[in-house]
């Protein structure tokens, strides 16, 4: 279940980033209460992977989906640079998160 608590804290970190953009610093109320709600739900549903996930894996998984997933938000959505080298970097991103779980 650790695992499952861990992939949707994830999601959802990606989640409240995108709505901490909208938020405009918190000066737009519903993208700034949405965010703080999401935050909460994820760390909740972190710390409660971490009762059967090492806490560095956990983490490293949490931060990781985070990053690879809003980096490739950021380039799809966002007009960010889609270069190969950032791209690559991405790719080296999932492969260590899924080592991190394959070892784990």
């Amino acid at each position: 279940m650790g695992w499952i608590y861990l992939c949707i804290a994830g999601v959802l970190e990606c989640c409240w980033a995108v709505g901490l953009k909208y938020s405009d610093g918190f000066t737009r109320l519903w993208p700034s209460v949405i965010s703080v709600l999401l935050i909460i739900l994820s760390l909740g549903l972190l710390s409660l992977a971490m009762r059967t996930i090492p806490m560095g894996t956990a983490y490293a998984i949490w931060t990781g989906i985070g990053t690879a997933v809003l980096a490739s938000y950021g380039i799809l959505f966002l007009d960010e640079s889609g270069s190969m080298l950032r791209i690559a970097c991405i790719a080296l991103i999932v492969f260590g998160v899924g080592g991190l779980k394959l070892f784990a």
